[in-house]
């Protein structure tokens, strides 16, 4: 017979960049009671200071990452690991741990030998309180998030680290080497500009892409903003100004509203100089 549960299974699945990061946990509430440290009375809380915590409740917490990754700049190879966490009042040592089959927190099984990567961070109080302990992803882009954990007035962060740059090139120099299409080199444009890289190189790509796949709004818009970046607003404008053309036929209205607000934008800077 299924019992309800007191601490529900949850999962979160967060994409960072080409990679991404699965939690499977299950989260207890507080429900009136002391969860760090200890009790008025001075007997242990729910999570005693010092000792062994699953990050959750029932089963260990399991987190996966599908690259390798850096942990407060530590470098900590894909696959998936025991979250563990050893609380303190000041700092919190969080373990990624290889050993995926004790139950629960391990206690009596737990071998510090096992450990795969351990960090500290610093536990943050806030005014706000969380009843059900909570897993999630913030501050998210093409590199990085943090893994933020929030129970009671607490709040751990943890900065999670991916090297997409390389990731991505692997992918160009694979996909080059095969049939590329426009959309290939477009991509490849794209991702250059948003980074701030290789922009001669991402105008030809673009280029390419053009000459390929004939004129579309989203390639002259990312033409666009590489010839920006590379300072020639004159041909900026004029890119920006298909898009626009082309995005109107389209009914891109968002698309013409970017590509007018640059326009402004790239002429003031010429004001200006």
């Amino acid at each position: 017979m299924n019992h309800p549960k007191a601490s529900p299974f949850a999962k979160i699945e967060q994409e960072v960049g080409l990679s991404k990061i699965t939690v499977e946990y299950s989260r207890p509430s507080a429900k009136g009671r002391t969860l760090f440290g200890n009790q008025p009375n001075g007997q242990p809380g729910l999570v005693p200071y010092g000792r062994i915590w699953r990050v959750g409740a029932n089963e260990s917490t399991k987190i996966t990452f599908s690259s390798d990754v850096f942990i407060e700049g530590q470098k900590l190879v894909k696959g998936t690991y025991a979250l563990y966490a050893f609380p303190e009042e000041k700092e919190w040592q969080i373990v990624f741990h290889k050993n995926t089959a004790h139950w629960g927190d391990g206690r009596t099984n737990y071998n510090a030998k096992e450990d795969a990567l351990r960090v500290i961070v610093v536990p943050i109080h806030k005014h706000d309180f969380q009843e059900t302990f909570l897993i999630s992803f913030d501050v998210i882009n093409h590199n990085g998030a943090l893994m933020n954990w929030n129970w009671g007035n607490t709040e751990v962060s943890i900065p999670i680290q991916f090297d997409t740059e390389s990731i991505f090139q692997e992918q160009i120099n694979d996909e080059l080497l095969r049939s590329p299409t426009a959309q290939t080199y477009y991509e490849i444009a794209r991702y250059y500009q948003e980074q701030g890289l290789n922009f001669t190189e991402a105008l030809d790509y673009v280029d390419d892409a053009i000459d390929m796949g004939g004129d579309t709004y989203y390639f002259h818009r990312v033409r666009s903003l590489i010839l920006a970046d590379l300072k020639k607003y004159e041909a900026a404008i004029k890119a920006s100004n298909i898009s626009i053309v082309l995005a109107e036929k389209e009914g891109k209205d968002e698309f013409v509203r970017l590509n007018q607000n640059d326009i402004l934008k790239w002429k003031t800077i010429q004001k200006n100089k």
